[in-house]
């Protein structure tokens, strides 16, 4: 597969950040499988400036926000939330998550991440609460491997080689 063509398949596996199939394009050839490839991916992304790193954790939306109640998540993050029922919470759920993300956010300075797919609502809630107990450090590294973890599942969905 040449550059141009990985770069155009792969480009939206992470977040808003065309730049992981731009950086790992040169270095995968045809004969790639899904490991390789999500291999070489996470490694573009492990070996990127922190401020890089916290530019991708940024790009994701929060879960059940804004975004999600206006219809503005990208394609496969709308499908994620949604397997989740994350697109069906009641007003009670909503304002949990609400509150949870601004909490987060304010701890954080970036979105809470997580791999939400075939998960339940009080799973991802109870996460959340979890890792609000972490450090900023410990969340960053969290952030990274979730982000990992979707962009696997992307991967896989899109029917990588």
């Amino acid at each position: 597969m040449k550059e141009k063509e990985f770069i155009a398949r792969y480009g939206g596996i992470y977040e808003h950040s065309p730049w992981v199939a731009e950086k790992a394009a040169p270095l995968v050839d045809d004969s790639a499988d899904i490991d390789v490839i999500a291999r070489v991916m996470a490694d573009c992304v492990d070996n990127a400036s922190m401020g890089r790193q916290l530019a991708l954790i940024r790009a994701h939306p929060d879960l059940a926000g804004k975004a999600a109640i206006a219809g503005e998540l990208t394609a496969d993050s709308g499908s994620e939330q949604a397997s989740a029922g994350l697109d069906s919470c009641s007003p009670e759920e909503y304002a949990r998550f609400k509150a949870l993300n601004e909490d987060y956010r304010r701890k954080f300075s970036f979105p809470f991440v997580m791999a939400v797919r075939n998960k339940s609502r009080t799973e991802i809630l109870e996460a959340f609460e979890s890792r609000l107990e972490n450090d900023y450090d410990e969340e960053f590294e969290n952030a990274l491997l979730e982000i990992h973890r979707i962009a696997r599942m992307r991967l896989i969905a899109l029917g990588a080689n």
